[in-house]
């Protein structure tokens, strides 16, 4: 088979471009996951562990819907991918909640990643000048959380959410069935009561979030494998309340893939299945990933990321948002600018982001304009 976008689907799947015997870049299944799919979160560095909630919480941290300030929302959002290579590949999510009552609420959401059309065409097939088979393979999230107010200040969440992964492509004698699996998040929030200042009031917040906890994902009989993208957020954050008016939040956020460090633990020279990196479980590969880079502490070190960001709002109607992201040249070099901006219309809100690379490694988002559509319904709480 001849796959004119071959080098797509081994990105999506997690194989990377660079060798990971040099850079020891953790790759996983379904990365998908990982893609920021608010404009909101992807103005502000793409954080959202402790940032005040909104309706797409369920990706960064579904405690927060205990928090929520209105009754229900409905998030929808479009994200191009690779927008300056191809124009059919894209993140479609859905997110809505409804906050039960004072210390209750339950969350669903759905992400859909289309990788778009892929010609496929074997060379006699060309030769007779035949059509090529076109596929359409993607991937899909469904999930569900609920969050409980454990006290005034802090919340936890659980959710559920399966998986299904169709990047195969038939082929006489081959199972092309798609790959599944599961995956659950634990998360924990801290808001505190309205604080005041000397010349400002205040409100402090913290959140984490573990998710995509489950078992391996396999592609296809004959293959090993894969992890899924376990991944620990933890966050705070700071809200600088002038008035009623005027807003200004910032957050600093750190993640960790829970995932282990590809190493040559046999010392033959390569990373193959008879490392111990393949043969380990999802579980006990969380906490050996703290401990587990050939290098040591530094190298753990250098597995964490760091976002910063900044949100000021005014009358909830107008925001404006800025933000970094860092990952480590050796991990991924994944490092940008981002800018941001929402607009409030009755119980509309408008977000849009836009993304600015300062590594050498070209983001899939650069110079991409994403928007974000909430609707917020229902009642309103009172958080202070």
């Amino acid at each position: 088979m001849k796959n004119y976008y071959v080098f797509l689907i081994i990105l999506f799947l997690g194989c990377g471009l660079r060798a990971q015997e040099e850079s020891r870049v953790i790759t996983t299944g379904v990365p998908f996951l990982l893609i920021t799919a608010d404009a909101r979160a992807g103005g502000m560095g793409e954080l959202g562990a402790s940032t005040t909630p909104d309706a797409y919480s369920q990706q960064w941290n579904p405690a927060k819907y205990a928090f929520a300030s209105r009754q229900i929302g409905i998030g929808i959002s479009y994200t191009p991918y690779l927008s300056q290579l191809v124009n059919d590949i894209a993140l479609l999510n859905g997110t809505v909640y409804n906050r039960i009552n004072e210390r209750s609420a339950w969350a669903a959401s759905f992400k859909y990643f289309s990788l778009g059309d892929i010609e496929f065409i074997t060379e006699d097939e060309a030769l007779q000048g035949l059509t090529p088979i076109i596929q359409r393979p993607n991937e899909l999230a469904v999930d569900a959380s609920y969050s409980l107010k454990l006290s005034e200040t802090f919340s936890m969440a659980v959710a559920g959410r399966y998986l299904r992964s169709n990047l195969k492509i038939p082929e006489e004698g081959i199972d092309a069935s798609a790959a599944s699996s599961f995956a659950v998040d634990v998360a924990g929030y801290f808001q505190s009561a309205e604080i005041a200042y000397s010349s400002f009031n205040g409100r402090w917040k913290g959140g984490f979030n573990i998710s995509n906890v489950g078992p391996k994902i396999k592609y296809d009989e004959e293959g090993r494998e894969t992890f899924l993208p376990t991944n620990l957020k933890l966050g705070g954050g700071f809200d600088f309340i002038f008035d009623q008016d005027n807003r200004l939040g910032v957050n600093l956020e750190f993640n960790k893939l829970l995932v282990p460090t590809p190493s040559d633990s046999n010392g033959d020279g390569r990373i193959d299945s008879q490392d111990d990196y393949y043969n380990e479980s999802f579980f006990s590969g969380m906490f050996s990933s703290f401990s587990d880079a050939p290098d040591g502490f530094s190298e753990e070190l250098k597995e964490i990321t760091y976002a910063l960001g900044a949100e000021y709002m005014f009358r909830e109607a107008f925001a404006v948002r800025t933000g970094y992201f860092h990952e480590n040249e050796e991990k991924g070099a994944r490092q940008f600018f981002t800018l941001g901006a929402g607009f409030g219309f009755k119980s509309t809100t408008i977000d849009l982001s836009y993304l600015f690379s300062t590594s050498r490694v070209r983001n899939p988002l650069e110079n991409t304009l994403r928007f974000s559509l909430t609707f917020n319904l229902g009642g309103e709480y009172n958080n202070l």
